[in-house]
């Protein structure tokens, strides 16, 4: 009895230990991959600012004020394409987000289930869409309809500073049209599935309290969904911030400051692919990878600021509950 009592005993502590060696394994491997993204994100930061030093050493902080670029002269200045990309993002985002969210709204909490599927569909298929491809619809078919209305804008609105110059077509305002049209399935797609993780609780005691559907959407199930819709409407300024061929292509890449929204701009994703092979002097490439630099850096910020929101957001509602 005695034997066998001891063997159990010894298998057990052997099972116990097994297990705590593949824990420690399980874990220590988890640990290695988490760190192997912060170590790829320090590594990237270290060879952009590393490669943009002769930049930074010959213009200092002049860089990020000036707004002449001219290779010519070896003068160059990143506000105009720090200026144009924050514009563009901002424009496409104040043009995307409301209809990102409205679309879904409807399909989340109006829709009919024959119509929600297709339509959702669409919407994924929409963000699969390479940039290259919006481009050329942006060429061929948004800027010869945009140009009737920017000479309509500059004939009645032209007193404003938004809407004076020549129609051109290409410029800041079908930068941000075709931003927008590219970061509205983002918006709605993650705001869809957040509404639709909505506890049915949340709505079935708002409409006991005698709520109306619009007074539901607006109080409980919006309060309890604006972090996950944040987090949305984040993502979809991350994609306006890093979009390249698009942009390009409808622009104009004119490395001017203007409040005029006709008028051409160039952003700093645009200047990197335009003009990097290009680059045959130091200095020049350079100073395209401290533009690189720079755009990590927004890139980096805007995230940062995001989780920033949703902790406070999160944190409140945890309060909220508590109390």
């Amino acid at each position: 009895m005695s034997s066998v009592t001891s063997r159990a005993h010894s298998l057990r502590q052997r099972g116990v230990f097994g297990a705590n060696a593949s824990d420690r394994v399980f874990r220590w491997g988890l640990f290695v991959f988490a760190a192997s993204v912060l170590a790829i994100i320090v590594v990237l930061g270290y060879e952009l600012a590393h490669a943009s030093l002769p930049s930074m050493r010959h213009f200092g902080w002049r860089f990020l004020i000036t707004s002449r670029w001219d290779p010519v002269h070896y003068v160059f200045g990143a506000l105009p394409f720090v200026y144009g990309t924050l514009v563009s993002s901002f424009l496409a985002l104040l043009i995307a987000v409301p209809i990102g969210l409205g679309a879904a709204v409807f399909l989340a909490e109006l829709s009919p289930r024959w119509l929600r599927g297709p339509v959702s569909f669409l919407v994924e298929l929409l963000a699969a869409v390479p940039s290259i491809v919006y481009g050329l619809w942006g060429i061929f078919v948004l800027l010869p309809a945009l140009r009737p209305v920017q000479v309509w804008l500059g004939q009645h609105l032209g007193f404003l500073p938004l809407f004076q110059g020549p129609a051109y077509g290409i410029g800041m305002m079908a930068a941000g049209l075709i931003l927008a049209i590219m970061v509205i399935p983002f918006i709605t797609a993650v705001s869809r599935e957040v509404l639709q993780a909505v506890p049915a609780s949340q709505r079935e005691a708002a409409y006991a309290l005698g709520a109306t559907r619009w007074e539901a959407l607006r109080g409980p199930v919006f309060r309890y969904a604006r972090a996950g819709i944040l987090g949305a409407i984040i993502l979809g300024l991350g994609r306006a911030v890093g979009e390249t061929m698009a942009v390009t292509m409808v622009i104009g890449n004119r490395p001017d400051i203007s409040l005029s929204l006709l008028s051409p701009s160039y952003t700093l994703a645009s200047a990197l692919a335009n003009e990097f092979l290009e680059a045959t002097v130091q200095i020049h490439t350079s100073a395209l990878l401290e533009l690189a630099l720079i755009l990590f850096a927004i890139t980096v910020v805007i995230n940062a600021i995001a989780r920033a929101m949703l902790w406070s957001v999160s944190r409140g509602m945890a309060q909220g509950v508590r109390e």
